[in-house]
């Protein structure tokens, strides 16, 4: 499945936005202007639906609470919201639409409650057939069952499961090189769902050898394209410790080259080789927060191609949704006017909007999207201090 269309309400900075998403889309705009939350969007729906103790109580809870959730422009609309429409890769016409609102209970704990869900099956032929909608009697009769969604609930769920199972597989790992390389030394706990990536060797090493390797040749192709020294990437355990450890071999004067391990590698490498082991690894939705930091602007003037390059050697291409707001990336020519969308901060919010009549004339000129976009993308206009 792939997510088609986005709309919020009084979510973090976006008091009513709306967008559509493609395969691979862009997301641009000013530091504080809503990235980050934006992708945080498709986080909260996966924490609501995975199915080891997620759910609308802890999603909303891990976030500091609904007061922080919600848009401080919000008025006479309290209640904050995501609709998400899905699509079916075979099938463009055929696909979901998941609506959900929420808002305090007002009293006691000031627990969030859903004041709106509703899930819509869309045939072939664009009829929707609506499977859920709430509240319902047993709601109205039970109020308490309003501080859950059915999207978390194993026995409401069943008509909709492939939508619940989608959401639940979204990927998001913003990896910072220093807490693999050191994470004997750093120690501590780690994050849920591993969003810093600490456990990516732990992530490689249980996939199966076949797999592995397949993976790690793929990699090694682009970090060639993009590192010319590089020879070789090799997946390793330690003879001694049997950690698992990732092996780069790099043309040298000496006739075997020079080996390096993954504590040895440059942020840069690092976070490339984890960028594209992620790409491989599923066909669910991937979420990639500025994949340009520690690497040099050429690389990053390549990522677009060699992101499309990795998806056209899956059976499946995995949606992909970036934010980002470097020029070297977006100077690629390739990336088309409908994969672009731009954040706007404003005195009442961010707004989400394509490209403009004026930046498409530009882009067909054989303008970037770094020249004829990225301008306006990098106004700054007025925003909140606490919009972070």
């Amino acid at each position: 499945m792939l997510i088609a269309h986005l709309k919020l309400q009084n979510w973090r900075n976006f008091k009513t936005a709306s967008a559509n998403l493609q395969d691979v889309t862009y997301v641009l705009g000013p530091n504080a202007s809503g990235k980050s939350n934006l992708l945080d969007v498709f986080r909260f729906l996966r924490d609501i639906a995975k199915s080891n103790g997620g759910g609308l109580q802890k999603a909303v809870t891990s976030r500091g609470s609904l007061k922080k959730l919600r848009c401080l422009h919000a008025r006479s609309k309290p209640e904050v919201g995501i609709e998400v429409t899905l699509s079916e890769p075979a099938d463009s016409n055929a696909g979901w639409k998941y609506e959900l609102y929420f808002t305090s209970e007002g009293k006691g704990r000031q627990r969030p409650v859903v004041s709106k869900e509703r899930v819509s099956r869309i045939g072939a032929n664009g009829h929707m057939e609506v499977l859920l909608d709430r509240p319902d009697q047993q709601d109205k009769a039970d109020k308490e069952r309003l501080t859950q969604t059915s999207l978390e609930q194993i026995q409401a769920n069943k008509p909709f499961r492939d939508l619940t199972e989608f959401f639940a597989k979204t990927s998001y790992v913003h990896l910072v090189p220093q807490l693999l390389k050191f994470a004997d030394e750093i120690g501590g706990r780690r994050l849920e769902d591993d969003p810093f990536g600490q456990g990516f060797l732990e992530r490689v090493a249980k996939t199966t050898e076949g797999t592995r390797r397949s993976r790690l040749k793929k990699i090694e192709s682009a970090l060639k394209s993009a590192i010319p020294q590089v020879e070789q990437l090799e997946f390793v355990h330690d003879a001694i410790t049997g950690l698992p450890h990732l092996e780069v071999r790099y043309k040298h004067h000496r006739p075997q080259g020079a080996i390096q391990r993954e504590d040895q590698f440059s942020d840069g490498t690092l976070r490339l080789i984890s960028l594209f082991w992620l790409i491989l690894d599923g066909n669910s939705l991937l979420l990639l927060e500025e994949p340009e930091l520690s690497l040099n602007e050429e690389i990053v003037a390549k990522l677009p191609a060699l992101i499309d390059r990795a998806q056209r050697s899956m059976r499946r291409r995995r949606q992909i949704i970036i934010t980002t707001h470097s020029q070297a990336l977006l100077s690629n020519k390739a990336i088309q006017p409908d994969q672009l969308i731009v954040l706007e901060p404003s005195d009442e919010g961010t707004s989400m909007t394509g490209t403009s009549p004026s930046e498409n004339e530009a882009l067909k000129s054989g303008f970037s999207p770094a020249e004829a976009v990225l301008p306006r993308a990098q106004k700054t206009g007025v925003q909140p201090d606490l919009f972070l």
